[in-house]
Protein backbone atom coordinates (compact mmCIF):
# COMPACT_ATOMS: atom_id res chain seq x y z
CA UNK A 1 0.00 0.00 0.00
CA UNK A 2 1.14 3.53 -0.77
CA UNK A 3 0.45 6.07 1.98
CA UNK A 4 -1.00 9.36 0.79
CA UNK A 5 -0.88 11.36 4.02
CA UNK A 6 1.29 14.37 4.68
CA UNK A 7 3.16 12.50 7.39
CA UNK A 8 4.01 9.61 5.08
CA UNK A 9 5.71 11.01 1.96
CA UNK A 10 6.07 8.99 -1.17
CA UNK A 11 9.13 6.84 -1.61
CA UNK A 12 11.00 7.17 -4.91
CA UNK A 13 9.78 3.75 -6.04
CA UNK A 14 6.15 4.71 -5.38
CA UNK A 15 6.52 7.90 -7.38
CA UNK A 16 7.92 5.92 -10.33
CA UNK A 17 4.99 3.55 -10.18
CA UNK A 18 2.50 6.40 -9.97
CA UNK A 19 4.16 8.10 -12.94
CA UNK A 20 3.71 4.95 -15.03
CA UNK A 21 0.07 4.73 -13.95
CA UNK A 22 -0.47 8.42 -14.69
CA UNK A 23 0.96 8.19 -18.18
CA UNK A 24 -1.19 5.13 -18.89
CA UNK A 25 -4.34 6.95 -17.72
CA UNK A 26 -3.38 10.09 -19.66
CA UNK A 27 -2.90 8.15 -22.89
CA UNK A 28 -6.32 6.48 -22.77
CA UNK A 29 -8.28 9.22 -21.02
CA UNK A 30 -9.85 10.70 -24.16
CA UNK A 31 -11.51 7.39 -25.14
CA UNK A 32 -12.14 6.07 -21.58
CA UNK A 33 -10.77 2.67 -22.65
CA UNK A 34 -8.41 1.92 -19.84
CA UNK A 35 -6.38 -1.24 -20.10
CA UNK A 36 -5.01 -3.41 -17.35
CA UNK A 37 -2.30 -1.51 -15.52
CA UNK A 38 1.24 -2.92 -15.79
CA UNK A 39 2.56 -4.72 -12.73
CA UNK A 40 4.62 -2.81 -10.22
CA UNK A 41 8.34 -3.05 -10.80
CA UNK A 42 8.68 -5.19 -7.69
CA UNK A 43 7.09 -8.05 -9.64
CA UNK A 44 9.86 -8.06 -12.24
CA UNK A 45 12.84 -7.78 -9.93
CA UNK A 46 14.81 -11.03 -10.29
CA UNK A 47 15.45 -13.22 -7.31
CA UNK A 48 18.47 -12.24 -5.22
CA UNK A 49 19.80 -15.78 -5.48
CA UNK A 50 19.90 -15.71 -9.27
CA UNK A 51 21.61 -12.31 -9.23
CA UNK A 52 24.23 -13.51 -6.75
CA UNK A 53 24.89 -16.63 -8.84
CA UNK A 54 25.47 -14.52 -11.95
CA UNK A 55 27.81 -12.27 -9.99
CA UNK A 56 29.82 -15.24 -8.73
CA UNK A 57 30.13 -16.72 -12.23
CA UNK A 58 31.25 -13.33 -13.55
CA UNK A 59 33.68 -13.07 -10.66
CA UNK A 60 35.18 -16.46 -11.46
CA UNK A 61 35.59 -15.46 -15.11
CA UNK A 62 37.42 -12.27 -14.13
CA UNK A 63 39.70 -14.15 -11.76
CA UNK A 64 40.55 -16.66 -14.47
CA UNK A 65 41.38 -13.88 -16.94
CA UNK A 66 43.42 -11.99 -14.36
CA UNK A 67 45.58 -14.98 -13.44
CA UNK A 68 45.81 -16.66 -16.84
CA UNK A 69 49.53 -15.72 -16.97
CA UNK A 70 50.31 -17.91 -13.96
CA UNK A 71 48.24 -20.73 -15.39
CA UNK A 72 50.00 -20.46 -18.75
CA UNK A 73 53.45 -20.48 -17.13
CA UNK A 74 52.53 -23.53 -15.03
CA UNK A 75 51.31 -25.33 -18.16
CA UNK A 76 54.54 -24.48 -20.01
CA UNK A 77 56.64 -25.98 -17.18
CA UNK A 78 54.61 -29.21 -17.19
CA UNK A 79 54.50 -29.60 -20.99
CA UNK A 80 58.12 -28.51 -21.47
CA UNK A 81 59.30 -30.91 -18.76
CA UNK A 82 57.24 -33.70 -20.30
CA UNK A 83 58.77 -33.11 -23.74
CA UNK A 84 62.32 -33.11 -22.36
CA UNK A 85 61.71 -36.35 -20.48
CA UNK A 86 60.05 -37.92 -23.52
CA UNK A 87 62.97 -37.18 -25.88
CA UNK A 88 66.04 -37.31 -23.61
CA UNK A 89 65.25 -39.55 -20.64
CA UNK A 90 66.11 -43.24 -20.95
CA UNK A 91 64.66 -45.69 -18.49
CA UNK A 92 67.58 -47.58 -16.78
CA UNK A 93 65.77 -50.94 -16.92
CA UNK A 94 64.01 -50.94 -20.29
CA UNK A 95 66.45 -48.63 -22.09
CA UNK A 96 63.52 -46.86 -23.78
CA UNK A 97 62.17 -43.34 -23.72
CA UNK A 98 58.88 -42.99 -21.80
CA UNK A 99 55.70 -42.33 -23.78
CA UNK A 100 54.73 -38.68 -23.92
CA UNK A 101 51.61 -39.15 -21.77
CA UNK A 102 53.66 -40.89 -19.05
CA UNK A 103 56.44 -38.30 -19.32
CA UNK A 104 53.84 -35.53 -18.99
CA UNK A 105 52.36 -37.14 -15.90
CA UNK A 106 55.85 -37.65 -14.45
CA UNK A 107 56.67 -33.94 -14.93
CA UNK A 108 53.39 -32.91 -13.27
CA UNK A 109 53.89 -35.31 -10.35
CA UNK A 110 57.48 -34.16 -9.94
CA UNK A 111 56.24 -30.64 -9.05
CA UNK A 112 54.57 -32.07 -5.96
CA UNK A 113 57.56 -34.32 -5.10
CA UNK A 114 55.90 -37.50 -6.37
CA UNK A 115 58.74 -39.02 -8.44
CA UNK A 116 57.46 -41.45 -11.06
CA UNK A 117 60.76 -42.19 -12.84
CA UNK A 118 64.11 -43.47 -11.47
CA UNK A 119 66.81 -40.87 -10.87
CA UNK A 120 68.83 -40.44 -14.13
CA UNK A 121 72.57 -40.77 -14.62
CA UNK A 122 72.91 -37.86 -17.05
CA UNK A 123 73.89 -34.56 -15.42
CA UNK A 124 71.52 -32.47 -17.55
CA UNK A 125 68.54 -34.65 -16.60
CA UNK A 126 69.56 -34.56 -12.95
CA UNK A 127 69.40 -30.76 -13.10
CA UNK A 128 65.98 -31.08 -14.78
CA UNK A 129 64.76 -33.29 -11.91
CA UNK A 130 65.55 -30.40 -9.53
CA UNK A 131 64.37 -27.52 -11.73
CA UNK A 132 60.89 -28.87 -12.53
CA UNK A 133 59.67 -29.11 -8.89
CA UNK A 134 61.35 -25.84 -7.86
CA UNK A 135 59.94 -23.78 -10.74
CA UNK A 136 56.58 -25.53 -10.83
CA UNK A 137 55.96 -25.27 -7.11
CA UNK A 138 57.01 -21.61 -7.05
CA UNK A 139 54.59 -20.71 -9.87
CA UNK A 140 51.77 -22.81 -8.35
CA UNK A 141 52.23 -21.35 -4.87
CA UNK A 142 52.37 -17.78 -6.16
CA UNK A 143 49.24 -18.30 -8.25
CA UNK A 144 47.30 -19.96 -5.44
CA UNK A 145 48.21 -17.24 -2.94
CA UNK A 146 47.32 -14.41 -5.28
CA UNK A 147 44.13 -16.11 -6.42
CA UNK A 148 43.00 -16.81 -2.86
CA UNK A 149 43.75 -13.28 -1.71
CA UNK A 150 41.85 -11.82 -4.65
CA UNK A 151 38.90 -14.16 -4.10
CA UNK A 152 38.60 -13.24 -0.43
CA UNK A 153 39.18 -9.50 -0.86
CA UNK A 154 37.62 -8.27 -4.08
CA UNK A 155 37.64 -4.60 -3.11
CA UNK A 156 41.38 -4.69 -2.31
CA UNK A 157 42.16 -5.29 -5.97
CA UNK A 158 41.45 -1.67 -6.73
CA UNK A 159 40.80 -0.17 -10.12
CA UNK A 160 42.31 -3.05 -12.06
CA UNK A 161 39.66 -5.30 -10.60
CA UNK A 162 36.83 -2.80 -11.23
CA UNK A 163 37.82 -2.46 -14.88
CA UNK A 164 38.14 -6.23 -15.23
CA UNK A 165 34.65 -6.65 -13.79
CA UNK A 166 33.24 -4.04 -16.17
CA UNK A 167 34.79 -5.89 -19.12
CA UNK A 168 32.54 -8.89 -18.49
CA UNK A 169 29.27 -6.90 -18.69
CA UNK A 170 27.01 -6.73 -21.73
CA UNK A 171 23.92 -4.53 -22.28
CA UNK A 172 24.78 -2.73 -19.06
CA UNK A 173 23.82 0.82 -18.12
CA UNK A 174 26.73 3.18 -17.44
CA UNK A 175 26.13 5.89 -14.84
CA UNK A 176 28.58 8.80 -14.92
CA UNK A 177 28.72 10.95 -11.81
CA UNK A 178 27.96 9.35 -8.45
CA UNK A 179 26.47 12.24 -6.54
CA UNK A 180 23.01 12.37 -5.02
CA UNK A 181 21.31 11.97 -8.39
CA UNK A 182 23.65 9.27 -9.68
CA UNK A 183 23.39 7.22 -6.50
CA UNK A 184 19.59 7.32 -6.53
CA UNK A 185 19.56 6.37 -10.22
CA UNK A 186 21.69 3.32 -9.41
CA UNK A 187 19.33 2.29 -6.61
CA UNK A 188 16.34 2.49 -8.94
CA UNK A 189 18.06 0.54 -11.72
CA UNK A 190 19.05 -2.19 -9.27
CA UNK A 191 15.40 -2.58 -8.30
CA UNK A 192 14.75 -3.47 -11.93
CA UNK A 193 17.57 -6.00 -11.89
CA UNK A 194 19.71 -4.08 -14.37
CA UNK A 195 23.49 -4.46 -14.59
CA UNK A 196 25.34 -1.21 -13.94
CA UNK A 197 28.85 0.17 -14.31
CA UNK A 198 29.58 3.48 -12.56
CA UNK A 199 32.21 6.17 -13.23
CA UNK A 200 33.15 8.82 -10.68
CA UNK A 201 36.03 11.29 -10.82
CA UNK A 202 36.34 11.84 -7.06
CA UNK A 203 37.70 8.82 -5.12
CA UNK A 204 36.60 10.48 -1.86
CA UNK A 205 33.05 11.07 -3.03
CA UNK A 206 30.24 10.72 -0.53
CA UNK A 207 28.60 7.78 -2.30
CA UNK A 208 31.68 5.92 -3.57
CA UNK A 209 31.81 3.34 -0.78
CA UNK A 210 28.03 2.92 -0.81
CA UNK A 211 28.09 2.08 -4.52
CA UNK A 212 30.91 -0.42 -4.01
CA UNK A 213 28.94 -2.13 -1.25
CA UNK A 214 26.09 -2.57 -3.72
CA UNK A 215 28.40 -4.73 -5.84
CA UNK A 216 28.46 -2.23 -8.73
CA UNK A 217 31.80 -1.92 -10.59
CA UNK A 218 33.02 1.63 -9.94
CA UNK A 219 35.78 3.13 -12.07
CA UNK A 220 37.50 6.16 -10.58
CA UNK A 221 38.23 8.27 -13.66
CA UNK A 222 37.19 11.33 -15.65
CA UNK A 223 34.24 10.27 -17.82
CA UNK A 224 34.96 13.13 -20.25
CA UNK A 225 37.90 11.10 -21.57
CA UNK A 226 36.66 8.60 -24.12
CA UNK A 227 39.11 5.88 -23.05
CA UNK A 228 37.49 5.82 -19.61
CA UNK A 229 33.97 5.19 -20.88
CA UNK A 230 35.50 2.54 -23.16
CA UNK A 231 36.86 0.83 -20.05
CA UNK A 232 33.30 0.88 -18.71
CA UNK A 233 32.21 -1.02 -21.84
CA UNK A 234 30.37 1.72 -23.72
CA UNK A 235 30.66 -0.31 -26.95
CA UNK A 236 28.51 -3.08 -25.39
CA UNK A 237 26.30 -0.89 -23.19
CA UNK A 238 22.58 -0.44 -23.70
CA UNK A 239 22.50 3.05 -22.20
CA UNK A 240 24.66 5.71 -20.61
CA UNK A 241 23.43 8.27 -18.06
CA UNK A 242 25.48 11.44 -17.71
CA UNK A 243 24.35 12.96 -14.41
CA UNK A 244 27.30 14.97 -13.12
CA UNK A 245 26.82 18.48 -11.74
CA UNK A 246 28.26 20.11 -14.87
CA UNK A 247 26.22 20.48 -18.08
CA UNK A 248 29.24 20.70 -20.39
CA UNK A 249 30.72 17.55 -18.86
CA UNK A 250 27.43 15.71 -19.38
CA UNK A 251 27.20 16.90 -22.98
CA UNK A 252 30.81 15.90 -23.66
CA UNK A 253 30.16 12.41 -22.26
CA UNK A 254 27.03 12.08 -24.39
CA UNK A 255 28.75 13.06 -27.63
CA UNK A 256 31.69 10.71 -27.00
CA UNK A 257 29.31 7.84 -26.24
CA UNK A 258 27.30 8.51 -29.40
CA UNK A 259 30.49 8.56 -31.50
CA UNK A 260 31.71 5.25 -30.06
CA UNK A 261 28.32 3.49 -30.02
CA UNK A 262 25.77 5.14 -32.36
CA UNK A 263 22.96 2.88 -31.13
CA UNK A 264 23.34 3.58 -27.42
CA UNK A 265 20.53 5.19 -25.40
CA UNK A 266 21.73 8.46 -23.88
CA UNK A 267 20.22 10.22 -20.87
CA UNK A 268 21.68 13.61 -19.97
CA UNK A 269 21.15 15.65 -16.83
CA UNK A 270 20.63 19.28 -17.77
CA UNK A 271 19.84 22.45 -15.83
CA UNK A 272 18.79 24.77 -18.64
CA UNK A 273 15.49 23.91 -20.33
CA UNK A 274 16.32 25.70 -23.61
CA UNK A 275 19.65 23.91 -23.88
CA UNK A 276 17.94 20.60 -23.08
CA UNK A 277 15.49 21.03 -25.98
CA UNK A 278 18.31 21.94 -28.36
CA UNK A 279 20.25 18.86 -27.37
CA UNK A 280 17.25 16.63 -27.96
CA UNK A 281 16.58 18.06 -31.43
CA UNK A 282 20.10 18.86 -32.56
CA UNK A 283 22.15 15.92 -31.35
CA UNK A 284 19.60 13.11 -31.50
CA UNK A 285 19.89 12.34 -27.79
CA UNK A 286 16.81 10.44 -26.75
CA UNK A 287 16.32 12.01 -23.33
CA UNK A 288 17.50 15.29 -21.84
CA UNK A 289 16.24 16.10 -18.36
CA UNK A 290 16.07 19.68 -17.19
CA UNK A 291 15.92 19.51 -13.40
CA UNK A 292 15.30 23.23 -13.02
CA UNK A 293 12.30 23.08 -15.34
CA UNK A 294 10.81 20.28 -13.25
CA UNK A 295 11.56 21.68 -9.82
CA UNK A 296 10.48 25.28 -10.48
CA UNK A 297 6.74 24.51 -10.84
CA UNK A 298 6.89 22.38 -7.71
CA UNK A 299 8.31 25.33 -5.76
CA UNK A 300 5.65 27.61 -7.27
CA UNK A 301 2.84 25.19 -6.44
CA UNK A 302 4.08 24.84 -2.86
CA UNK A 303 3.98 28.62 -2.47
CA UNK A 304 0.37 28.57 -3.69
CA UNK A 305 -0.59 25.81 -1.26
CA UNK A 306 -0.89 23.13 -3.96
CA UNK A 307 0.36 19.72 -2.93
CA UNK A 308 2.36 18.63 -6.02
CA UNK A 309 4.19 15.33 -5.58
CA UNK A 310 5.89 14.97 -8.94
CA UNK A 311 6.21 16.72 -12.32
CA UNK A 312 7.17 15.50 -15.77
CA UNK A 313 6.85 16.44 -19.42
CA UNK A 314 4.56 14.75 -21.98
CA UNK A 315 5.81 16.28 -25.21
CA UNK A 316 5.87 20.03 -24.55
CA UNK A 317 3.22 19.84 -21.80
CA UNK A 318 4.33 19.91 -18.19
CA UNK A 319 2.02 17.73 -16.08
CA UNK A 320 1.87 17.35 -12.33
CA UNK A 321 0.84 14.67 -9.89
CA UNK A 322 -1.07 16.50 -7.21
CA UNK A 323 -2.58 15.10 -4.02
CA UNK A 324 -5.66 16.43 -2.24
CA UNK A 325 -7.92 15.32 0.59
CA UNK A 326 -11.61 15.87 -0.08
CA UNK A 327 -12.83 18.41 2.46
CA UNK A 328 -16.22 18.13 4.18
CA UNK A 329 -18.81 20.61 2.84
CA UNK A 330 -16.83 21.15 -0.37
CA UNK A 331 -18.48 21.01 -3.78
CA UNK A 332 -16.48 17.88 -4.63
CA UNK A 333 -18.37 15.74 -2.09
CA UNK A 334 -21.30 15.82 -4.53
CA UNK A 335 -19.18 14.59 -7.45
CA UNK A 336 -17.82 11.26 -8.58
CA UNK A 337 -14.61 10.39 -10.46
CA UNK A 338 -16.23 10.64 -13.89
CA UNK A 339 -17.57 14.16 -13.28
CA UNK A 340 -14.28 15.32 -11.82
CA UNK A 341 -12.30 14.08 -14.83
CA UNK A 342 -14.85 15.43 -17.31
CA UNK A 343 -15.33 18.95 -15.95
CA UNK A 344 -11.71 19.67 -14.99
CA UNK A 345 -9.91 17.76 -17.77
CA UNK A 346 -7.70 15.74 -15.42
CA UNK A 347 -7.04 12.08 -14.61
CA UNK A 348 -7.46 10.43 -11.23
CA UNK A 349 -4.58 8.00 -10.92
CA UNK A 350 -5.00 6.95 -7.29
CA UNK A 351 -8.02 6.88 -4.97
CA UNK A 352 -7.65 6.09 -1.28
CA UNK A 353 -10.39 5.68 1.28
CA UNK A 354 -9.52 4.28 4.69
CA UNK A 355 -6.16 2.57 4.11
CA UNK A 356 -6.46 0.82 0.73
CA UNK A 357 -5.27 2.74 -2.37
CA UNK A 358 -6.94 2.02 -5.71
CA UNK A 359 -4.75 2.79 -8.74
CA UNK A 360 -7.62 2.14 -11.18
CA UNK A 361 -10.73 3.73 -9.62
CA UNK A 362 -14.15 3.28 -11.25
CA UNK A 363 -15.74 6.29 -12.91
CA UNK A 364 -18.72 5.98 -10.57
CA UNK A 365 -16.58 6.12 -7.43
CA UNK A 366 -17.97 8.93 -5.21
CA UNK A 367 -15.66 11.60 -3.81
CA UNK A 368 -16.47 11.20 -0.13
CA UNK A 369 -15.17 13.49 2.59
CA UNK A 370 -11.62 12.72 3.79
CA UNK A 371 -10.94 10.60 0.72
CA UNK A 372 -7.46 11.20 -0.68
CA UNK A 373 -6.91 11.28 -4.43
CA UNK A 374 -3.86 11.71 -6.64
CA UNK A 375 -4.57 13.47 -9.92
CA UNK A 376 -2.65 14.17 -13.10
CA UNK A 377 -3.25 17.70 -14.33
CA UNK A 378 -1.75 21.04 -15.32
CA UNK A 379 -0.89 23.59 -12.65
CA UNK A 380 -3.88 25.76 -13.57
CA UNK A 381 -6.24 22.78 -13.29
CA UNK A 382 -4.79 21.92 -9.88
CA UNK A 383 -5.49 25.49 -8.76
CA UNK A 384 -9.15 25.16 -9.84
CA UNK A 385 -9.39 21.79 -8.10
CA UNK A 386 -8.19 23.27 -4.82
CA UNK A 387 -10.71 26.10 -5.12
CA UNK A 388 -13.53 23.57 -5.55
CA UNK A 389 -12.20 21.56 -2.62
CA UNK A 390 -12.40 24.49 -0.23
CA UNK A 391 -15.32 24.29 2.25
CA UNK A 392 -18.26 25.97 0.57
CA UNK A 393 -16.33 26.08 -2.72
Amino acid sequence: MVPLGDNAPYAASSINRLTIVALDRYKDYSTKKLNQLPPAHGDIVPQHFARNMRAQLRDAKVLFLEFRGSLLLFAMIVIGGGLLLHFFYTHPESGQHPEFSRALYAAFSMIFFDIQLPYPEQTALQVLFFLIPILGLAVAADGVLRFSGALLSKQARGQKWQIAMASTYKNQIIVCGIGKVGYRVILELLKFGREIVAIEINPEGRFVEKVKRLGVPLIIANARRSENIREAGVERAQAIIACTNDELTNLDIALDAREINPGIIIVVRMFDSDLARRIESGFGIQTAVSTSALSAPIFASAAMGLNVRHSFYVGDDLLHLGEIEIQPQSTLTQWDVARLEGELDLSVVCYQSDSCPDFHPDDSQPLEAHTRILVLASLETLRKLHELNAPGG
